[in-house]
Order: C-alpha cells, then sequence, then structure tokens
C-alpha cells in the first residue's frame, strides 16, 4: 500500500539532495525543526499544509509541483501492481 506521506517525503528528499542541501539548512530557512523535517522525508510524519508550504519555499518550488510529482509517483505504484492473467 503506497502511503501519500511516504511520497510526499520521498519527493522532498529527492529534491533537497538535487539541490545539494543539507536538512538543517532547508530546517532553518524552512522554520521547522531539523528533527521534524527529518521525519517528514522518512514519511514518518505527515506535514501540515502550512508547514509543507514552507519546506516548498525554503526549497525554492511550487506546492503544486510537489503534489504533482507525489501523484506522478503514486500512479505509477498504483500501475505497477500484478494481476493474475488467465493463461487458457
Amino acid at each position: 500500500m503506497a502511503l501519500l506521506r511516504t511520497a510526499v517525503g520521498q519527493t522532498l528528499r529527492a529534491a533537497r539532495t538535487e539541490q545539494s542541501r543539507t536538512l538543517r539548512d532547508v530546517a532553518r530557512e524552512a522554520r521547522v525543526s531539523l528533527g521534524y523535517l527529518s521525519e517528514v522525508e522518512r514519511g514518518q510524519k505527515e506535514a501540515s499544509s502550512e508547514l509543507l508550504n514552507a519546506i516548498c519555499e525554503a526549497l525554492d518550488l511550487t506546492l503544486s509541483s510537489v503534489i504533482t510529482n507525489v501523484s506522478l509517483e503514486l500512479k505509477s505504484q498504483e500501475s505497477a501492481k500484478l494481476s493474475v492473467v488467465d493463461a487458457a
């Protein structure tokens, strides 16, 4: 089962590492604790819309682009499910 918070965390972490930024740097700019940001990235916490927007702004991303990427990731996970085909 795909979880929304896991896909959000993976998307945020990918953006942060692609920018070669540290958790500390992004957490400071977003005004969230380093531990909280780490938990969000690992899919352990579900960020409120306000905090998610602050993290997106700190990463210079739009909230809509993050939601779009998350949606595409979830869709690919859903379509990757195998189904049994009648071989007869």
